[in-house]
């Protein structure tokens, strides 16, 4: 008994062929796809604060506080660093400090850690308080982190202040991270 079979004979190298050329189109798909879905590339935009940014009136001003930023600065015993932001009415407040999770970092008391403090427009000062060490893992800089302390509150509008200070013999990287809208930023010097 013979079979018969409806579909067209192909040649093996055109279906070689056309293998190949699905398998680009499709390789092309995902790499538009995975750009489109993929965290834009300014995510938790990098500040490094200098010596000279001893005081929030020396440091920069990041003009719009709800734009993910990551400041940083490495801290030893008595060094101070500020920097500032700027909220609107009905904008969220949204602080966090980190430190990088290796030693000695990671093993420091939490009376060794940097202290943070947020002026807000009004004058009141809000202390960090060191209340956890939670992991994160950085996936752009590839670097792991622990959350020390988070701040999220309606804001005041106007210019916040924020302070390090560090408290260790040994310097820390200290992060703090300032707002939740992954997009660009402006910082003025």
């Amino acid at each position: 008994m013979e079979i018969l079979s409806l579909a067209p004979k192909v040649n093996f190298w055109q279906d070689a062929e056309m293998k190949k050329w699905q398998s680009a189109l499709a390789f092309a798909i995902l790499l538009v796809l995975g750009a489109l879905m993929a965290p834009g590339v300014n995510a938790h935009q990098g500040v490094n604060l200098s010596e000279s940014d001893r005081t929030p009136a020396r440091g920069p001003l990041l003009v719009d506080g709800t734009v993910s930023f990551a400041v940083r600065a490495d801290l030893p015993r008595g060094e101070r660093r500020g920097f500032r932001f700027q909220l609107e009415t009905g904008d969220t407040l949204a602080v966090q400090l980190l430190i990088v999770d290796q030693p000695p970092e990671n093993r420091l008391r939490s009376l060794a850690l940097p202290r943070v403090t947020v002026t807000d427009p009004l004058g009141k000062v809000i202390r960090m308080v060191i209340n956890e060490r939670t992991k994160f893992y950085e996936p752009y800089g590839g670097t792991n982190y622990l959350y020390l302390s988070r701040v999220e509150k309606r804001a005041v509008a106007g210019t916040y202040k924020i302070r390090m200070t560090g408290r260790s013999s040994t310097p820390v990287e200290t992060v703090v991270s300032v707002g939740y809208r992954e997009v660009r930023g402006e910082v003025r010097d």
